[in-house]
């Protein structure tokens, strides 16, 4: 006897044995067991996931000669005639086949006879949104009042792709994403039946894989059990079987990308070519990966919906505290424009490489979340700095485009006290000293918006001045500020910290502030200055 694969030789035969679609399973066999059988059914689902094996099984359940609880017992003739598929009773058609006005003529046509056998005739249109238009109105007067012994059940990945005339007129059954814990289970217990050992890891990363369907999931167990025909099933096995990564790659490749190491980048994805890994199953992996931390970052998730093991939970949770939520997604939406893109290309390895290089270079970008990313290692850099026991002012780049990225002069305490009033100069070393903690106190948005522009003090004034770069951005920046109370807000928190109310002016810098630099940039002093009164 030939060989049948998992997902047709384990193809349930009871209800019970249906998993994932126990809101579908109670109500089909409800109306079995009080007799409310319906003329015509809609059942909606992406692949895999029962509609045809329900379709069946219902079926089965009408024509059962002594049905049990409402599901059949698989052992009268009328059971195994629709099981061996030689039942007159019920018609499977495929409508992407089978689409035109004359194949639903003759489906008019043949409902005219009553079944020789059973008490049902049952047709079950598979991919039903595939029918011409021309087809779904031969097929409207028939599907709703069909003769009494006539039962349409009709299966469709598309459900908005069917005219609402023949949604009226059936019950309509939304087949569910099946969970993975359920997947896992389900092939678990078929692995016993077949005598084959499967690491728990590997089950689940497969049930994973199968992306909520069974049938997947199975095909998926089918081609790794192949490849290593009589040997027990590990994890790895699995990975080089459907191409895959493990998750450490997916750890250490975040790590390089933090730090900015291109080359470190490029050294790991030339590795995965070269063990012949898929490029669309890593960035869909890799995208997980993400879609994990980004649940970490934004609150108190369930293990159960990272799906992941306890150690990783442990890195990914340190990894996450140093990243804002908005740059882990746009490292999603990044990587989610390359996966479309590479799906269809010739070139999936130089469009994966750029789109890792914009990951670790976010200037290559000029929105939002990529400005955010930018300011996040600016960040980074100037932490670093604290180390270094010297007063560091930014110098103002020629291009206002690129302010706050470069460090480059250092400026003596005593030059500093000739510039400023000692009343000054005192209130000047309580924000230095306090500017980092009196950022982190700022929503988001005003903290972002404060480390976007320079908070200055002028030669001639003790007065506080706010500059954004002279761009489109800038302006933009300047008007969000000065509306919403968030100057308000700043200079209160200034106020408190200085003992004393403070007004701050917010401005475009222009280019003679650019050139003759009149004034000290507060926001990247990184140490608490001493000053010496004469």
């Amino acid at each position: 006897m030939s060989y049948m694969t998992l997902y047709r030789k384990f193809r349930p035969d009871q209800f019970d044995e249906v998993k994932g679609q126990d809101h579908i399973v109670t109500t089909l066999k409800n109306q079995l067991i009080a007799d409310r059988i319906g003329h015509a059914y809609l059942f909606c689902g992406t692949r895999g996931t029962g509609k045809t094996t329900v379709a069946k099984l219902f079926a089965k359940a009408v024509n059962c000669e002594h049905p049990v609880d409402g599901s059949p017992c698989g052992m009268c003739r009328s059971c195994q005639a629709i099981a061996e598929g030689s039942s007159m009773n019920v018609i499977e058609i495929d409508a992407a086949s089978n689409n035109g006005v004359d194949n639903i003529r003759e489906i008019k046509e043949q409902v005219r006879y009553s079944p020789t056998e059973g008490r049902y005739k049952v047709y079950i249109i598979d991919e039903v949104h595939m029918l011409s238009i021309g087809a779904f109105n031969a097929l409207l007067k028939t599907l709703e009042e069909p003769p009494s012994y006539v039962i349409f059940i009709l299966a469709t990945t598309e459900a908005h792709k069917i005219p609402i005339t023949i949604l009226s007129r059936c019950q309509r059954y939304d087949f569910r994403r099946i969970t993975i814990d359920t997947i896992a289970d389900r092939l678990n217990d078929l692995m016993k039946r077949e005598d084959v050992f499967v690491e728990d890891r590997a089950i689940r990363y497969i049930a994973k894989a199968a992306d909520g369907s069974m049938r997947d999931a199975l095909s998926l167990l089918d081609q790794c059990i192949a490849f290593y025909l009589g040997e027990k099933l590990t994890y790895d096995k699995v990975l080089e079987v459907l191409g895959a990564v493990d998750t450490e790659i997916y750890q250490n490749l975040m790590t390089l990308i933090l730090e900015q190491n291109a080359a470190g980048v490029m050294n790991y994805i030339e590795e995965i070519i070269w063990q012949g890994k898929d490029l669309s199953q890593f960035v869909a992996d890799f995208m997980w990966y993400l879609r994990n931390m980004l649940l970490i970052k934004t609150g108190d998730v369930p293990e159960d919906a990272l799906d992941i093991s306890s150690n990783n939970l442990e890195i990914m949770k340190k990894n996450s505290e140093k990243l804002d939520s908005e740059i882990l997604m746009r490292y999603i939406r990044v990587l989610s424009e390359l996966l479309n893109e590479i799906k269809y290309s010739t070139s999936k390895r130089i469009l994966t490489e750029v789109a890792f290089i914009k990951l670790c270079r976010p200037q290559m970008e000029k929105n939002y979340d990529s400005i955010l990313d930018r300011l996040r290692q600016i960040e980074q850099k100037m932490e670093d700095l604290e180390k270094h026991p010297t007063v560091v002012v930014s110098k103002v780049s020629e291009e206002p485009e690129t302010i706050g990225e470069e460090i480059s002069e250092v400026d003596t305490t005593e030059e500093l006290c000739k510039k400023f009033e000692t009343a000054t100069v005192k209130e000047l070393q309580k924000i230095a000293a306090g500017w980092n903690d009196l950022k982190h106190r700022l929503p988001p948005r005003l903290r972002y918006l404060v480390n976007y522009s320079k908070m200055v003090v002028k030669e001639d004034s003790e007065r506080l001045c706010l500059l954004f770069p002279n761009n489109p951005d800038g302006e933009d920046g300047k008007m969000t500020f000065e509306r919403a109370g968030r100057m308000k807000q700043l200079e209160q928190e200034i106020s408190h910290l200085v003992q004393r109310e403070v007004s701050i002016e917010c401005q475009l810098m222009e280019k003679t502030q650019v050139e003759n630099r009149d004034y000290f940039d507060l926001s990247k002093i990184k140490m608490e200055i001493e000053f010496k009164d004469d």
